[in-house]
């Protein structure tokens, strides 16, 4: 037998360590204790989290902006359910996660074994795929499938489920048994291209468009396509919408920019209506993205040529199906679409006076849009706070949006400086209290950048607790906390479905949030007037210290949506309209 024996613990995070993986995020509980005990003596990162659900969206954020896997651990039972949200927001946005969960032991479980669950059944429809360690000498085999699967094709969550009397065991492995997969520790691990004859066909497609518009969604920023897309855009004068995962694909400030479509828009649905091509790329064209599956409206003159890295994605939501199906991924599908346009210079030419109607409409809604940015009502005005947001935000700034109105008044109304991911949402699952957590895992993914996050009073009640993490960690990160002293998206649309005053359970207690950032030992700001934002924003993104900015918002339910809602339509007894 080898001789390098060791717990089943050791070998996991030893195989971490072969990943290069970390940090890592999770609370402990006596089935993973041997891991928690190795990671200390290796010095694997790890850090203690208040909630397992906070866990698992700070690993979502950590992959999302780095590109990394995040980490996640929990143990037996409650501990395990409660990654079930993060999980599908890192299943739903596609982003590369690994949870170690400990279980029962085998030789107890099914005796009612304290927390113990059926938590293999609850996790395995909330992650990409579910591995169950059943000995101890597979445990390397697992954590480097569980990698593989993490980073490749549309990348996702891997639960790796480890029972207790295996995590504890021991086993003389071989040292050649934590051999890595190097090209498995970020996403996309591998990369395909769609074939040469669809390439072809939508180059076609392309070239004779008299009104193309490109839809960018979130694939463009797993993919990492930003080069390649603005490249494409920029020599075919080709407009480019986004939506809200999507935003960054390239610079909202871009020539080219139509801005976000879908439930909110700037300019981009009535493009959208009148296009003859649509070229979607890493985009599911869901509910919000297509308000309810009205966009793009039919018409038998328009073409749409859909990207994807999963072939069950494309025709999902449109009937008839796209056109085209360009099946692969983002990147290499629109550098080999370029390369296919050798008449590029030809079509650039002749889509220029398009492009200008384009930025001529997208100027005129920012003149329309002026005074909101500039706004002095009291209190502040969403559009006046995210306006002085961008102004102290540097380009290369990080936004983290919450669940709710905060992620779609930042998605219609920040502007993104430069191609990337800096405007980082929770729409996978879109749940409130990202906001926090999420920001902590953007500021550990990129040391020296400055990172904000807007999120509502109530996603900050529910992950209040992680201040004390951030605190810990020392990570330098302003919160920006709207404060409605209410469940604002669900009163807003009480409002606009049942009239003025037909509110009910969406009400919260005026709370001042500066004052408990300070007794978390945090440093804490209150606003409540336009003019004291900007030195609050700057004191919060240069103070190197975990800054809450508690900004007192109109308690107006008429106010707190964007626009009116796509789903407030006139509505019928029986509706169903959330």
């Amino acid at each position: 037998m080898p001789g390098n024996e060791m717990t089943g613990g050791e070998a996991i995070a030893r195989m971490i360590q072969a990943h290069r993986g970390g940090p890592m995020f999770g609370m402990g509980g006596f089935q993973l204790l041997p891991f928690y005990d190795a990671a200390r003596r290796l010095g694997l990162p790890h850090h203690l989290v208040n909630d397992e659900r906070a866990g698992a969206f700070i690993a979502d954020a950590y992959a999302k902006v780095s590109g990394r896997v995040g980490l996640v651990d929990a143990t037996l039972g409650p501990g395990a359910t409660n990654l079930v949200t993060g999980l599908i927001e890192a299943l739903n946005a596609g982003t590369p996660l690994v949870a170690v969960v400990g279980n029962a032991h085998r030789d107890h479980a099914g005796k009612n074994m304290t927390q113990e669950s059926r938590q293999a059944e609850l996790l395995r429809p909330a992650a990409k795929d579910l591995l169950r360690v059943e000995t101890v000498q597979r445990i390397p085999e697992a954590m480097r499938r569980a990698f593989a699967v993490a980073t490749t094709g549309r990348p996702g969550p891997v639960v790796v489920d480890v029972p207790e009397d295996v995590c504890h065991a021991t086993h003389g492995f071989d040292p050649a048994a934590f051999a890595n997969q190097p090209t498995c520790q970020q996403a996309p691990a591998l990369r395909c291209r769609p074939e040469a004859g669809a390439i072809a066909s939508a180059a076609g497609l392309l070239a004779a468009a008299e009104r193309p518009l490109l839809l960018a969604g979130g694939g463009v920023h797993l993919s990492g396509a930003w080069a390649e897309l603005g490249a494409l855009a920029q020599a075919l004068n080709l407009p480019v919408a986004h939506t809200m995962t999507g935003k960054g694909a390239i610079a909202c400030t871009d020539r080219l920019s139509a801005g976000l479509f879908g439930r909110y828009d700037r300019i981009a649905n009535r493009l959208i209506s009148e296009s003859d091509l649509l070229l979607v790329v890493g985009c599911k064209l869901g509910e919000i993205a297509t308000r309810r599956y009205t966009l793009p409206p039919p018409s038998g003159r328009r073409r749409i040529i859909h990207i994807d890295i999963v072939a069950e994605e494309i025709g999902r939501t449109l009937a008839p199906a796209p056109h085209l199906a360009l099946w692969g991924d983002a990147r290499e599908a629109l550098c080999d679409l370029l390369a296919a346009l050798p008449e590029a210079p030809r079509i650039r030419a002749r889509q220029q006076g398009y492009a200008a109607e384009v930025a001529a409409r997208m100027q005129a809604w920012r003149e329309a849009a002026a005074p909101r940015y500039a706004s002095e009502e009291v209190p502040v005005g969403m559009g006046r706070l995210l306006g002085e947001l961008r102004r102290a935000l540097p380009d290369d700034g990080i936004l983290i949006a919450d669940g709710g109105f905060a992620g779609h008044w930042s998605a219609l109304l920040f502007d993104t400086r430069r191609p990337g991911r800096t405007f980082v949402p929770d729409r996978g699952f879109a749940s409130i209290g990202y906001g926090l957590p999420g920001a902590i895992g953007a500021a550990l993914a990129a040391p020296g950048r400055a990172v904000a996050a807007l999120t509502g009073d109530g996603g900050f009640n529910m992950m209040i607790g992680e201040l004390e993490t951030a605190r810990r960690l020392g990570v330098a990160i302003a919160v920006i906390v709207v404060n409605n002293a209410a469940s604002g998206y669900v009163k807003a649309l009480q409002h606009l479905l049942y009239g003025a005053g037909a509110y009910h359970a969406s009400d919260l207690t005026e709370t001042n949030y500066a004052e408990v950032a300070r007794a978390f030992g945090c440093r804490g700001i209150r606003v409540d007037h336009p003019g004291r934002l900007a030195a609050a924003l700057r004191e919060g993104l240069t103070s190197g210290e975990p800054t809450v900015i508690d900004v007192v918002v109109t308690r107006e339910p008429a106010e707190m949506l964007p626009a009116a809602d796509s789903r407030a339509l006139p509505v019928r007894p029986g509706d169903r309209i959330a």
